[in-house]
Formats: structure tokens, C-alpha cells, sequence
């Protein structure tokens, strides 16, 4: 990892960290207090901040890290963490360890875990509509953007397919469109919402949402070849817990190598993608990252 990407993803994880728990202040405060400490525990237990940091990383190529790149970054991990909360569910992937650390519905119990993701699921928009600082307009726009990768056209409906994919046999063209939707819609939405904060013309909006469906991709692809290559201990999950539960994964469709092969090429289109932009070194440094990295 460069040293000028190290200092952009501690500067910016931190700084994420700190405005979240600033946010979730205010629940512990004025809210249910078994539900906020829930809240809180599901969006603030570790966890590398890529969905954050790239809002930040687009509006820096942009040149214009502002407040508004602040809310959307806040926004999208609130997404981000419920999802988690309910991924983890017995309903759903019925996991017990998550970051190296009991999953929310084990550290408190499943009601209290399902209320807690859907109270940040809902903290996400209230986020940007409560910001004054953002033009209603634009408000509208991430709304819209961050609403349609979460929702039914993108990650749930990814989480669906997943659910249905279970002891199936599908295709390589089946599993892409899956995790096209279950992780690679949250992670394009991030790249644009920084894009929007940065106020991006249409060439830029283009070239940046081509990178990050390859990023995308590239880091459902590199977590399918953590499953089955490291430690539940540095995983921080239960290691091989997709063969486990016996769902489709490029390893098992590709094999190991032609999984690697795949998310370097998907790296490679990424770095391409970014050629109109001049400003663009974080985001080319976090592309190599997100197949460098070992959890």
C-alpha cells in the first residue's frame, strides 16, 4: 500500500468514525437506549470504511472534499451497517462472528438487531434531508441514488438472489448479475454520491460509475477468494463459510486462479475507466487495494 493511500484511508476512516458517532450521540441520547447501543454496536464495531473513504476519494479527484461529501459518506456506511446487521441474521446468513466480534443479534438479541438495522437504514436518509448545507436538489438526487442501490433494484435484490442461489447450480453470467446488485450497486453509489458532492460533469459521472462497477465486482470477487484462503481469525468471519453453506462463488465456478485472473482484470478496467480524470491517484491506489488486501 502507497503512503499517500495510507494517510487517505486513516485520515478518512477516522474521520467517518468520528461524524457517525457524533450522528449516533444524539439516539443514545433521545432514543431507546437498548436500541441505540445497538445501533451504535452494528455501525461502529471496526470495519476498513471502502464505502466512506471512496465518497471521499471521488470528491478528491474532483478536487472538492466538503461537508457535503461528509453526509453522504456518514449515509452510505448507516446502508452499509444495517445491511450487515441483517446479513447476519439466522433468517438470513445466520453468522455469529462479524469483524472479529459476536454479530449484533448474539451481542444483543435478534428483535432488538432487526430494529437497530432498520432505525440505520432510515438514519441514512434523515442524514441527507436533515442537512441544510445540501441544496434541495441535490438532496433529492442522493435520495434517489442511494435509495435505488439499497433497495429492490439493487443490494436487496442482490440478497435475494443470494438467498435463492443456495445448493443451486448457476452460471458465471448469474453470479456476476448477483453480485453486480448485492455489492457492487453500494459501492457505485458511494463513487457517485462523492461525485455529486463535487458537483462531477457528465464525462466525470461516467468515467467514475465505470470504475466502481468494476470495483465493485473486483471486491465481492476478492472476498470469495478470502473465504476460502484465509483465517477466520484475520477474516474476522467464520472462514469458508460460503462452501459451508454450499452458495455459488467465483472460486467454486472459476477455481482459485481463474478467480484471481478475473479480479485483476476487473482492476485493470478500473484503472482504465479513470483516464479522463487527471486527480485520480487515491482512486487508482484503492482499486490495487481492494484485491491486495487479506480481509
Amino acid at each position: 500500500m502507497s503512503t499517500e493511500l495510507q494517510d487517505f484511508l486513516t485520515t478518512y476512516q477516522t474521520r467517518s468514525n468520528q461524524l457517525l458517532e457524533n450522528h449516533l450521540a444524539g439516539y443514545i441520547k433521545h432514543s431507546h437506549k437498548k436500541l441505540a447501543e445497538a445501533m451504535k454496536y452494528g455501525a461502529l464495531m471496526g470495519g476498513k470504511r471502502i464505502r466512506p473513504v471512496l465518497v471521499y476519494a471521488a470528491a478528491n479527484a474532483l478536487g472538492s472534499i466538503n461537508h457535503i461529501a461528509d453526509t453522504f459518506a456518514c449515509a452510505i456506511e448507516a446502508i452499509h451497517a444495517y445491511s450487515l446487521i441483517h446479513d447476519d441474521l439466522p433468517a438470513m446468513d445466520d453468522d455469529d462472528l462479524r469483524r472479529g466480534q459476536a454479530t449484533c443479534h448474539i451481542a444483543f438479541d435478534e428483535a432488538t438487531a432487526i430494529l437497530a438495522g432498520d432505525a440505520l437504514q432510515c438514519m441514512a436518509f434523515e442524514l441527507i434531508a436533515d442537512d441544510s448545507d445540501i441544496p434541495a436538489g441535490k438532496a433529492i438526487q442522493a435520495i434517489r441514488l442511494l435509495s435505488k442501490a439499497a433497495g429492490a433494484h439493487g443490494m436487496v435484490l442482490g440478497q435475494a438472489i443470494d438467498l435463492e442461489a443456495v445448493d443451486q447450480d448457476i452460471s458465471i453470467e448469474a453470479l456476476q448479475n448477483m453480485h453486480e446488485h448485492k455489492t457492487g450497486a453500494l459501492i457505485e453509489a458511494a463513487v457517485l454520491l462523492g461525485a455529486l458532492a463535487a458537483d462531477a460533469n457528465s464525462e466525470q459521472t461516467h468515467a467514475l460509475s465505470r470504475y466502481a462497477k468494476n470495483i465493485g465486482l473486483a471486491f465481492q470477487v476478492q472476498d470469495d477468494i478470502l473465504d476460502v484462503t484465509t483465517d477466520t481469525e484475520t477474516l474476522g468471519k467464520q472462514q469458508g463459510a460460503d462452501a459451508s453453506n454450499n452458495k455459488p462463488t467465483y472460486v467454486s465456478l472459476l477455481g482459485l486462479d481463474g478467480a484471481k485472473d478475473k479480479a485483476t482484470g476487473l482492476i485493470q478496467a478500473a484503472h482504465e475507466a479513470l483516464a479522463p480524470l487527471d486527480n485520480a491517484r487515491v482512486l487508482h491506489d484503492l482499486a490495487d487495494y481492494i484485491i491486495a488486501r487479506n480481509y
